[in-house]
């Protein structure tokens, strides 16, 4: 199959796929399907049902009920020490890329979380490509007021958001523009991604880094623009955001052309369990459970520039210090959620949130100009995601529904169970995995301290597992929460592993080990995500695999290092 798909992609641009002319679009690339549908990996495999009161006990987050997957922890860790909760091989902003990318991918508004849902009834709004359809929309001749008269450019706004950027003082300065807006709300081919401040100026790189491949190239036609930028994208997800999330020994095992002199045609691509007979399509294991990894990611607070906030609430926040909170139920103007216009101040230098030439993430930096890292993937999230703001009463933690939906560990815990997926010890034995014991399912942050992961490794551990929760989830766990612990086990044993010379790695060492997803979701995420652009004719994969980023590092020796999104930011800061 995978060859037949590499075949195609001499196909002329007139022919189907992105290139194909629909509705009278003379230069605007379009996806041969307008929308998608879901599907399951899984098809032999029996759903796991859990109760709500076995999902909210696990969940926690609950002042009425045992910490689970959301503690209750309030602190805010100061940036002059090592939060214990960091992942320190990631760099905060890949967090919000993964949601970007999400949002590029899937948009299902249709699913109910009371009642069993059939995959394949329901629509995905979003084609099923790495297409950049949250980007360009329906393109300039069908919704010509994202774009500048001439239909090459974006429209971009005149208000600039602002901060200091690292090294220049105390200067306060234009950081990026705002996105377009009418009365507010954002302009643009997704609403989803002006959600918050991080994901919605990053949606503003990729419209900037449009405009400035139209003025590099100004002979180009924007369906040639167009196609460089979604290149480019497409390689970023490959060889920059996947081999942070499942490792690059996974990326490499499903394109084994990527190790030695071959090419993808001597050795073809590994996918062995997401396979499409016509189109791709979206697993529900996929957008119900494995790529909702990225929850778990998220900070409680964000410093965004050098700029200084001033605290205004009347009870400050011991430790932010000039940081801005996720969610702040009771004064949501000084959070970082959008859907509006931004306070000016909120401009984001990027320099805090990537690796960029001179600047690395490094696992013992502290301070206000250190890139901030991701949280660990671990099967625990940030106090503030249990009360989202669009679900919760008051301000508090009382929900609107009487299901706790805004506990976002329980509505993704009952999501699983309305799509009916299967438990994640099913999934693993189906893949051919060896399931993990129950009692190393861990429930909690994933921190040497929890593991009690000493210098010795001779402490027990003090993390709850899973059927310490309720037994009723002995030998079945959500998928959502067993690819979490899957990465926590994964973690530990790195932790635990000794030296060759039969010393123990030192505590600081130990706590520099990153955490990625473990095999049976590092293989999911990585197997759709390649698949998608596999299953596009016009990807850069089918159509010039060998091809390589206009802007690449010169002196990068491996594919996962020649194009970033570190090197992006400092191209579009020239």
């Amino acid at each position: 199959m995978y060859l037949n798909v590499m075949e195609k992609k001499l196909l002329p641009l007139s022919g189907k796929g992105h290139g194909s002319l629909e509705r009278g679009l003379d230069e605007t690339p379009r996806s041969r399907l307008a929308q998608g549908r879901f599907g399951r990996l899984f098809r032999a495999l029996p759903p796991a049902g859990f109760s709500d009161d076995m999902l909210m006990a696990l969940a926690g987050g609950n002042k009425h009920l045992p910490e689970g997957m959301i503690t209750n922890a309030e602190e805010v860790t100061s940036e002059n020490l090592v939060d214990s909760e960091e992942n320190l091989g990631l760099p905060a902003g890949y967090t919000y890329f993964g949601q970007f990318v999400d949002h590029d991918i899937t948009f299902d508004p249709l699913s109910s979380l009371v009642k069993a849902n059939d995959p394949d009834g329901l629509t995905n709004f979003r084609t099923p490509a790495l297409d950049l359809d949250s980007l360009y929309g329906r393109g300039p001749d069908d919704q010509p007021y994202m774009y500048e008269k001439d239909g090459l450019k974006f429209a971009l706004s005149h208000r600039k958001l602002k901060g200091i950027r690292l090294g220049t003082g105390n200067t306060v300065e234009d950081l990026q523009e705002d996105l377009p807006r009418f009365n507010g709300r954002a302009l643009i081919g997704d609403k989803r991604n002006d959600e918050n401040v991080i994901v919605s100026q990053l949606h503003g790189l990729f419209l900037r880094f449009h405009n400035k491949l139209v003025d590099t190239f100004p002979t180009l036609t924007f369906s040639t623009v167009q196609r460089l930028v979604r290149w480019h994208y497409q390689w970023l997800v490959l060889f920059d955001y996947l081999p942070r999330i499942v490792g690059q020994k996974m990326v490499e095992k499903i394109l084994p052309h990527l190790v030695g002199e071959s090419n993808i045609y001597e050795k073809q691509p590994q996918l062995y369990f997401y396979n499409y007979r016509n189109y791709p399509f979206i697993p529900v294991e996929f957008s119900g459970a494995a790529y909702r990894f990225g929850h778990s990611m998220v900070r409680p607070v964000y410093r965004l520039s050098a700029f200084n906030f001033a605290d205004t609430r009347p009870q400050q926040i011991e430790g932010l210090d000039g940081r801005k909170i996720l969610f702040d139920p009771f004064f949501p103007e000084l959070d970082l959620r959008g859907f509006g216009e931004y306070v000016e101040n909120n401009g984001i230098d990027w320099q805090l949130f990537f690796d960029t030439a001179g600047r690395k993430l490094d696992a013992h930096s502290v301070g206000k100009d250190r890139i901030q890292p991701a949280y660990k993937i671990d099967t625990s999230l940030v106090n503030p995601l249990r009360f989202l703001p669009e679900h919760s009463k008051d301000g508090t933690d009382q929900p609107k529904e009487g299901l706790n939906l805004n506990n976002l560990a329980f509505r993704n815990l009952k999501r699983g169970v309305a799509l009916q997926l299967p438990s994640g010890q099913d999934v693993a034995r189906y893949m051919g995995i060896e399931p993990i014991k129950d009692e190393r399912l861990l429930v909690g942050q994933a921190t040497l301290e929890n593991l009690k992961a000493d210098i010795n490794n001779k402490s027990g551990i003090k993390l709850k597992s899973i059927i310490d929760i309720d037994k009723g989830f002995a030998g079945k766990s959500p998928l959502w929460f067993y690819i979490l612990a899957e990465a926590v086990d994964e973690w530990r044993g790195k932790v635990e592993e000794k030296k060759e010379n039969g010393e123990d790695k030192s505590l600081d060492e130990k706590n520099a080990i990153p955490t990625v997803l473990g095999p049976v979701g590092g293989r999911i995420v990585a197997e759709v995500l390649i698949g998608l652009v596999l299953g596009d004719n016009d990807s850069f994969l089918a159509m010039d695999p060998n091809w390589k980023p206009l802007f690449s590092n010169q002196k990068a020796t491996s594919v996962f290092d020649r194009f970033t999104m570190g090197d992006l930011v400092e191209l579009l800061s020239r």
